[in-house]
């Protein structure tokens, strides 16, 4: 149990740094980001602060979803962002090109290490893709095309708002699936079957195209 709570706050933290790492590449960013960053421009509020708040309100979607948090989805909520936050704080902006080129890809690195371990952990999914199996479920669409409409309309909203959409958006959308699927089979924890008791516990994702969050 030590390991797995070792795990999931070790995973939260480095989500948080490799969302700052990407931010700071200033080259694009990811959806979900892109709306926590137009927020941010728009209300002068702290990026880390809005990316709780975004976590909170999806996580309260899940409510008529009839989806079940487990306690990791509840971290996430509120250690990502001030993680995030934290990032920003110790990586200046503004960088040469070739460090911001470097930052982007280290984030997406270290993005689907930190993916790895918190799914690995296994004390439940992130509120975006509660969100996602809990829409695909109750509409009976598949998984993909929910998870595509709900990016596109967070993206979109985000860069109306000024949101930093780029190169890197595209490129994170292309490279983040491999990067988490390279590491969640080998950071997976498993469980005795007698263990498997209702608190969030999820078997984890064979592969995905997004991260957990």
């Amino acid at each position: 149990m030590f390991r797995r709570y070792t795990q999931l706050l070790s995973g939260l933290l480095a989500y948080g740094i490799a969302i700052a790492m990407i931010v700071r590449g200033e080259i694009g960013i990811a959806p979900w980001d892109v709306l926590a960053q137009g927020i941010s421009f728009k209300t002068n509020l702290d990026f880390g602060l809005i990316t709780v708040l975004i976590g909170a309100v999806v996580l309260l979607l899940w409510i008529p979803l009839r989806e079940k948090p487990g306690i990791g989805t509840v971290l996430n909520v509120l250690l990502v962002g001030p993680a995030a936050s934290l990032g920003l704080f110790l990586i200046p902006p503004g960088l040469d090109l070739w460090v911001r080129i470097l930052l982007f890809a280290g984030g997406i690195v270290l993005m689907g290490l930190a993916t790895g371990l918190y799914i690995g952990a296994r004390f439940g999914t992130g509120p975006r893709d509660g969100l996602m199996t809990g829409l695909s479920r109750r509409t009976g669409w598949r998984i993909w095309i929910v998870r595509s409409g709900i990016e596109l309309v967070v993206l979109g909203i985000g860069w109306l708002l000024g949101g930093d959409v780029g190169v890197g958006t595209l490129l994170f959308a292309m490279l983040i699936g491999p990067s988490c699927n390279f590491f969640m089979p080998r950071l997976h924890i498993p469980l005795p079957a007698d263990a498997r008791v209702p608190t969030g516990d999820t078997e984890p994702i064979a592969t995905i195209d997004s991260p957990a969050r």
